[in-house]
C-alpha cells in the first residue's frame, strides 16, 4: 500500500476554505501579460495592522516555548498529534524503501531530513507525510516516524502547493484591491480566493497587473508561519475579518490553526509550503461573482488562478489547456450533433439521435456485464415522500439538493439516488439466506438540485442516470462481492481504455453508526484491496456518512483524473430500514448493503469519453460509424441501398449525397468529421454489389462485397474492439 491522498480528500472543502460561496468554472486565459497604466481603483484597506502581526508573533513564541517541555512522553504514536517525547530524545525515522535515519524529537524537521538526503530532494519536497498525517516540512517530528516526502507530482503535494498559492493570491488581492479576504481553496485544477469589495468588482483588465503583483510577492520568499491557538486567541487575531470569524464559529475543536504569510493572517488547517519563493510561475485566470453562504448571501468576487514550481511547467499546462479546449465535450457535442441544453430545462440535457446512440451503447455495455455477473435490473419510482429520505438519513445531509414537488395531500420529492427504493424492494416480502447475494441494478432517472453556477455541460447536471446497483449480502459473502465488484470495474475500464487509481475513504466527521462497525467495514475493504493486487491509497475522512468506500479515479488520454466509479459499504441503511432475512438457523439476520457504480453518471462518462478520444470514438460507441459516399449523382440510389443495409444491420450509417462537392472533398470532410469508415460507391461497385472501404486515417482497404463488410463491421462493433480501423 502506498499512501498518497491528503487527510482532507479532494471531494471536501479545502482546508483554507469556509466551504461557502458558489463555484465557478476555471477557463484558461492565455496570451501576453501587460501591466496596467496607473493603480487600480480601491475599495478599502482591510489587512491586519502591525499590532495584530506582533500578537501573532507573541503567541507563536509562547507556543514554541510550551513545546520545549522535557517531561515523559505518553508513548510512541502519530507524528502530528501523536505521543510527544522530551525535546532532543533520539527517534527513528523510517523512509520508503526501508532506509532509516536517526533524529531528535521536537528538533529534527522533515526539511532537514530532505536536505540530508540530497539538495535535489530538498528543493522538490513540498510537504511531508508523518505517520500517515500530512504536515509542514518545518514542523519538528515528535516521535518515531514513518516519513514520506511529497513533491508536486503527488496529489497531496500539488494540493498543498495550490493552497499556498491561494494564500499568496489572497494576500495580494487584499493589498491590490483594498479588499477583505473571505476564503481560499485549492481545487483539482488550481485554486481560487473569494474577496469582499463592497459594490466593487474585479475587472478583467486588472488581472494582468494582479498577476504581476503576485509574482513580485512570491519572489519576496515570505515564509508560511503556522500557529495553533485557542479559539479565543484566534478571535482576537482575526477580529479585523468578520468572514474568517464566521468560519471560526464553525470550528468545534478547542484549538485551530492560522498561518501568516507576509501581511496575511489566514485561518487554515494546512499544510503549506515553507515559503513563497517555491512558487515559480502563477497565472491569474478569471474573475467572477460568488455569494457568501449561498443564495441570499453577501456578494463576493472570486479570482481563480493556477501556479507551478517553474515557468516551464506553466507553459506545458497552457499547451495542455489548448488541447483540452479543442477536446471540450461541449464543442464536440455541438459539432457532432450529440446533445444540447436549453434555458427551458436548465441542467438537463437533450440527447439528439447520435448522442442517444453513445448513451445507449454505454448502458447496453453495462447491461451485458450485469447479465454475465448475476445482477437483476429493476425499475423504481421517481417521486417519493420526504419521509423516505428522513428514514434513510439522506434528508439530514442532502435536503438542499433534493427537489420537492407540491402535491395533494403532501409534498413529494424527486429521488436523488436509488438506494432507499432498493431497500423498500428488499423489505417488501420475507427474504431467505438462499436469495443472497441479491444484486439489484437500476438505470432510473435521478434529479439533484445543483446550484445554477455549478452547472457545466454534462459534467454537472440536474437530471442524470447512473449505472447504479446495490448488493444485499451476508457478512460472509461480503469479501467475495467486493472482489467481484473490483473485477467488474477493471473489466469495464479496460474496454473503455482507462487506467485507474483506487483509494480507501474512511469515516468522516458526522458519520452515522458506531466506530466498531466502521472499523470492521474499513478492515474488510482493506483486505479486498490487498487481494486485488493493484496499488491503492488511503483517503482518511473522505467516506460517505453511512459507510467507508473505495473511490476509483480514472485517467483519460490527456492524463486528467476523473472520479467516476465507487464501491461503498453500508451497515447503517439496513439498520434504518430494519432489513432482515431468515438465516440458515431460522432466526432473523441483518444483511450488509454494498453501493456500487462503475460508470457513475452516464452523462458525465459521455463527457469524459468525448474529451478523452477527442471525438474520434471507437467503433462500438461511435455515432459516426460509417458514411456512404457516391462518386456521382447517378449512383446515389445504390448508395442509399448500401446505407439501408448498414442501418438494418444495426450500424450508424450516413450518406453524403451533396452533388456540388467533389469526391475528394467528400472523403476529406468525412475524415474531419471522424467517421470510422467511408464506403465509396461508383458504377463498378453498383454492378458488383461491392463498396470501396477507407478508414478515417485514410487507409484504403479496397473493394469488398457489401455482406462481408457488414459482417466484419458488426464483429468489430460487438467485440468492442478499440482499434477497429486497424483490425478491419
Amino acid at each position: 500500500m502506498r499512501l498518497r491522498r491528503g487527510e482532507d480528500g479532494v471531494a471536501e472543502p479545502g482546508p483554507c476554505s469556509g466551504g461557502r460561496g458558489g463555484a465557478s468554472a476555471m477557463a484558461a486565459r492565455a496570451g501576453p501579460r501587460l501591466l496596467l497604466a496607473g493603480a487600480p481603483r480601491r475599495h478599502r484597506v482591510s489587512g491586519p495592522d502591525p499590532e495584530r502581526l506582533r500578537l501573532f508573533q507573541r503567541l507563536r513564541a509562547a507556543a514554541a516555548a510550551a513545546e520545549r517541555w522535557d517531561g515523559p512522553g505518553d508513548g510512541a504514536g502519530g507524528g502530528a498529534g501523536g505521543g510527544r517525547l522530551p525535546p532532543g530524545t533520539p527517534i527513528r525515522i523510517a523512509l520508503p524503501g526501508g532506509r532509516r535515519l536517526p533524529g531528535r524529537a521536537l528538533q529534527t524537521t522533515p526539511f532537514q531530513v530532505a536536505t540530508e538526503l540530497g539538495a535535489g530532494l530538498a528543493e522538490a519536497a513540498l510537504v511531508a507525510r508523518v505517520n500517515g498525517t500530512l504536515q509542514d516540512l518545518d514542523r519538528p517530528l515528535e516521535c518515531d516516524t514513518d516519513l514520506e516526502l511529497l513533491d508536486f507530482s503527488t496529489p497531496e503535494g500539488r494540493e498543498a502547493f495550490w493552497r499556498s498559492s491561494a494564500c499568496v493570491l489572497g494576500a495580494v488581492a487584499e493589498q491590490f484591491f483594498g479588499a477583505t479576504l473571505c476564503s481560499t481553496r485549492a481545487t483539482e485544477d488550481g485554486f481560487f480566493c473569494d474577496v469582499h469589495m463592497g459594490s466593487r468588482t474585479v475587472q478583467s483588465a486588472e488581472l494582468p497587473a494582479l498577476e504581476e503583483a503576485c509574482a513580485t510577492f512570491a519572489r519576496a520568499r515570505h515564509h508560511f508561519e503556522r500557529l495553533e491557538a485557542t479559539r479565543q486567541q484566534l478571535a482576537e487575531l482575526l477580529q479585523h475579518n468578520r468572514f474568517q470569524l464566521e468560519q471560526l464559529e464553525e470550528v468545534t475543536s478547542p484549538t485551530a490553526t492560522v498561518y501568516r504569510c507576509g501581511p496575511l493572517l489566514q485561518l487554515c488547517r494546512g499544510p503549506l509550503l515553507r515559503h513563497t519563493g517555491l512558487i515559480g510561475a502563477l497565472r491569474v485566470l478569471t474573475s467572477s461573482a460568488a455569494l457568501w453562504g449561498g443564495a441570499g448571501g453577501r456578494s463576493l468576487q472570486r479570482v481563480a488562478a493556477v501556479a507551478f514550481p517553474s515557468a516551464q511547467e506553466l507553459e506545458q499546462w497552457e499547451r495542455a489547456q489548448d488541447e483540452a479546449a479543442q477536446r471540450d465535450h461541449r464543442r464536440i457535442g455541438k459539432d457532432q450533433e450529440l446533445f444540447f441544453f436549453h434555458k427551458f430545462s436548465p441542467g438537463s440535457c437533450f440527447f439528439l439521435p447520435r448522442g442517444a446512440h453513445v448513451y445507449n451503447a454505454l448502458v447496453e455495455f453495462i447491461r451485458s456485464e450485469y447479465r454475465a455477473r448475476g445482477f437483476s435490473e429493476v425499475v423504481t419510482p421517481n417521486l417519493f415522500s420526504p419521509q423516505l429520505w428522513e428514514l434513510s438519513g439522506h434528508w439530514q445531509h442532502y435536503s438542499p439538493h433534493i427537489f420537492s414537488v407540491p402535491a395533494t395531500p403532501e409534498t413529494l420529492s424527486l429521488k436523488p439516488m436509488n438506494c432507499p427504493a432498493h431497500c423498500l424492494m428488499f423489505a417488501h416480502r420475507p427474504r431467505s439466506w438462499r436469495e443472497l447475494p441479491l444484486r439489484l441494478a437500476d438505470f432510473g432517472v435521478l434529479h439533484r438540485n445543483e446550484p445554477p453556477g455549478t452547472l457545466t455541460g454534462l459534467t454537472r447536471v440536474r437530471r442524470f442516470q447512473q449505472d447504479d446497483a446495490h448488493i444485499f449480502c451476508t457478512l460472509e459473502q461480503l469479501e467475495s462481492e467486493i472482489d467481484s465488484s473490483l473485477d467488474f470495474i477493471r473489466t469495464v475500464y479496460a474496454v473503455l481504455g482507462f487506467s485507474f487509481r483506487l483509494a480507501l475513504a474512511t469515516r468522516p466527521d458526522g458519520f452515522l453508526g458506531d466506530p466498531e462497525t466502521w472499523d470492521r467495514a474499513e478492515q474488510q475493504l482493506e483486505r479486498s484491496l490487498q487481494n486485488f493486487g493493484q496499488p491503492w491509497e488511503l483517503s482518511p475522512g473522505d467516506g460517505a456518512f453511512y459507510g467507508p468506500k473505495i473511490d476509483i479515479q480514472i485517467r483519460d488520454a490527456l492524463g486528467r483524473q476523473h472520479q467516476c466509479g465507487t464501491i461503498q459499504l453500508d451497515f447503517q441503511m439496513p439498520e434504518r430500514f430494519e432489513l432482515e432475512y431468515a438465516s440458515p438457523s431460522g432466526g432473523p439476520a441483518r444483511p450488509v448493503l454494498v453501493h456500487r457504480a462503475v460508470l457513475g453518471s452516464v452523462e458525465r462518462m459521455v463527457a469524459v469519453l468525448a474529451e478523452s478520444c477527442g471525438g474520434r470514438w471507437p467503433l462500438w460507441l461511435s455515432p459516426l460509424q460509417a458514411v456512404v459516399i457516391p462518386q456521382t449523382p447517378e449512383v446515389e440510389d445504390y448508395a442509399r441501398e448500401v446505407q439501408a443495409v448498414l442501418r438494418r444491420g444495426g450500424l450508424m450509417a450516413d450518406l453524403d449525397g451533396d452533388p456540388g462537392t467533389t469526391l475528394a472533398r467528400k472523403i476529406r470532410r468525412a475524415q474531419l468529421a471522424h467517421y470510422n469508415f467511408q464506403l465509396v460507391v461508383g458504377r463498378r461497385e453498383r454492378e458488383r454489389g461491392t463498396v470501396s472501404v477507407r478508414t478515417r486515417e485514410n487507409r484504403q482497404l479496397g473493394e469488398l462485397e457489401l455482406p462481408r463488410v457488414l459482417r466484419r463491421l458488426r464483429e468489430l462493433r460487438d467485440g468492442r474492439v478499440p482499434d477497429a480501423e486497424r483490425r478491419f
